[in-house]
């Protein structure tokens, strides 16, 4: 077997080849990495952890993972954990995303992401605007029309407070000018009781993650009047929220971060097994049965983003009341 510093010489080198010439997965297939999940087991940040889990096993780019999984606050009572008690380990990763630097922000957490290395964002889920099938708004404009008129009357469920939901609230609130803080959200822990909400005609829409919602969309127990991705989805029939004259793009996008204080090499390798992985069949099919739209970006670029994103999100959470 390997030595974890041959491991890392092997894939760190030019084109992600081993120096004895063997692939990376032929090299890095006797690493065992370890993935942290400050969230649940079942939810999105999980299912990310357990499919990367798979496909690296499947592409024999490493011999398994031990997956540890600790929730609460939006991923807020783990980052502090992940911080502190994984600090150098350099086969480790966290699973995190536009939640919890939203969570981040709301909690006034004392701990951020700028303490942890970022490695690669992975993917982006689009938002779906939605309505019951006997709500009087047929289109994302009739649901504008109404915001504008009085939104303390136009009651919108979703996730937690602070989160991608009530961000992507926020922003067409803003859009159509819209005073934020006299937006009426309605935050829930999941998405069965968001959806509760909605089918019991509690409040007058919803905004989730498309795949919380399909199901009963294509049921005809939902209307689906908008997404908020780039462009139309494929199986899909709704406009994006652009289209529909709502000038918002939003992915509620996750990534993976290796702890504090890892080393170059560490960064480096992780970077490639991330990126050798990003690129596979079966990372793509997957991908693509779950709704996933790759967005790959890795290493300083990443940060980048990062960093602008949580200037972004910071604006609009102070715009909400919750900054």
């Amino acid at each position: 077997m390997l030595s974890r510093r041959e491991f890392l010489m092997s894939t760190v080198a030019a084109g992600g080849v081993a120096m004895a010439g063997l692939p990376i997965g032929a090299a890095s297939a006797q690493e065992q990495i370890q993935i942290f999940v400050p969230a649940a087991p079942g939810g999105g940040w999980d299912q990310t952890a357990r499919t990367i889990d798979q496909v690296l096993r499947s592409e024999k780019l490493i011999s398994g993972a031990q997956i540890t999984n600790v929730g609460g606050a939006g991923g807020t009572v783990g980052l502090p954990q992940f911080i502190s008690q994984w600090n150098g380990k350099g086969n480790s990763l966290m699973v995190a995303g536009m939640v919890m630097v939203g969570a981040i922000i709301a909690n006034k957490s004392a701990n951020n992401l700028s303490e942890v290395t970022p490695i690669a964002r992975l993917t982006g889920e689009f938002e779906a605007l939605v309505v019951p099938a006997s709500s009087p708004f047929q289109t994302a404009g009739d649901f504008v029309a109404a915001l504008k008129a009085d939104p303390t009357k136009v009651p919108v469920a979703g996730g937690s407070a602070g989160g991608s939901d009530h961000i992507l609230f926020g922003l067409i609130a803003k859009t159509v000018g819209v005073e934020a803080t006299k937006l009426s959200y309605v935050p829930f822990a999941g998405g069965g009781e968001a959806l509760a909400a909605l089918l019991g005609n509690q409040v007058a829409a919803g905004i989730s993650g498309y795949g919380e919602f399909s199901e009963q969309v294509k049921a005809g127990a939902l209307r689906l009047l908008a997404i908020s991705a780039d462009k139309r989805q494929e199986g899909i029939d709704a406009p994006t929220m652009k289209e529909a004259g709502i000038d918002v793009e939003l992915f509620n996008w996750r990534g993976v971060f290796a702890p504090p204080a890892v080393s170059d090499a560490d960064k480096a390798a992780m970077i490639t097994l991330i990126e050798t992985m990003a690129k596979s069949e079966a990372w793509a099919t997957e991908c693509k049965n779950r709704n996933w739209t790759q967005i790959l970006l890795t290493g300083d670029d990443y940060a980048k983003f990062l960093a602008e994103d949580t200037a972004r999100i910071e604006g609009i959470l102070k715009d909400l009341g919750l900054a």
